[in-house]
C-alpha cells in the first residue's frame, strides 16, 4: 500500500467524523470574545485531512484555509462541504515542512505535525506560534513522547514540558496529556500519548 493509498483510506473512515473537541473549544471561546462585538474570523487548518475540523469552522461562520500535503485530502474535504459553505473555504496542497503560514485568528493542526521529522516539526511550530496576533489563538493536537511512534526517526513526539515551555507569550487554556493503548483510526493497534492545547497568545 503506498502512502496516498493510506490516507485515502484514512479520510474514507474519518470524513464523518466530528471535529476534535480543540478546535470546537477554541470556536467557543472566539464565539465569547465575539459576544459583543461581531468579528469576521480566519483560520488556517493545517494538516486538514479529510476536513472535520474546516467544517466545523465553517459552520461557525469563519473564513477557513484549509492545507494538506496529499491531494486526496484537499478533494475529500471540498467534496464534503455543503455548497453554501464553501464560498468561505480556500484550499491548498502544501508541505507542512515548508509551507507558509498566513497571519490569521487561530491555527488548528490536529495530529498532523508528529508526522514531521524534528527539524522541520520546531521550525514549523515556530511559523504556527508566529501567525497569530495577540488574541489569536492555536489549538493542537500532538504525539507526546511516550507515545508508540516516538522511536520512529521521521517523526516528533516532544515530551510535553518542552511544548508547554514553548508557549510563554501565551495563556494556556486547555490542556490535556494523556495515555491510552487503543486503535488507530484503520484499526491498528497503537499506544497513544497525547498531548491536547488550545493557547491564545497575550503578549
Amino acid at each position: 500500500m503506498t502512502e496516498s493509498d493510506y490516507w485515502a483510506r484514512y479520510y474514507t473512515v474519518t470524513v464523518d467524523r466530528p471535529a476534535w473537541e480543540t478546535v470546537r473549544l477554541a470556536i467557543r471561546l472566539f464565539a465569547a470574545d465575539d459576544a459583543q462585538h461581531s468579528h469576521s474570523r480566519f483560520a488556517v487548518d493545517l494538516g486538514c485531512g479529510a476536513g472535520r475540523d474546516s467544517r466545523a469552522m465553517l459552520t461557525a461562520g469563519w473564513r477557513v484555509l484549509a492545507i494538506d500535503r496529499e491531494p486526496g485530502a484537499i478533494e475529500t474535504l471540498e467534496a464534503a462541504t455543503p455548497m453554501q459553505l464553501r464560498p468561505a473555504l480556500d484550499t491548498q496542497v502544501a508541505d507542512l515542512a515548508t509551507v507558509d503560514v498566513p497571519a490569521c485568528d487561530l491555527v488548528n493542526a490536529s495530529l498532523c505535525l508528529p508526522f514531521l521529522a524534528p527539524e522541520p516539526f520546531w521550525q514549523t511550530w515556530k511559523r504556527v506560534l508566529g501567525a497569530v496576533p495577540v488574541g489569536g489563538r492555536v489549538a493542537v493536537m500532538l504525539f507526546g513522547d511516550r507515545d508508540g511512534s516516538a522511536s520512529d526517526p521521521s517523526m516528533t513526539c516532544p515530551p510535553p514540558d518542552m511544548v508547554r515551555a514553548s508557549l510563554s507569550s501565551f495563556e494556556v487554556e486547555h490542556w490535556i496529556d494523556r495515555e491510552e493503548e487503543t486503535q488507530t483510526a484503520l484499526g491498528e493497534p497503537h499506544h497513544f500519548h497525547l498531548v491536547e492545547l488550545v493557547a491564545r497568545r497575550i503578549e
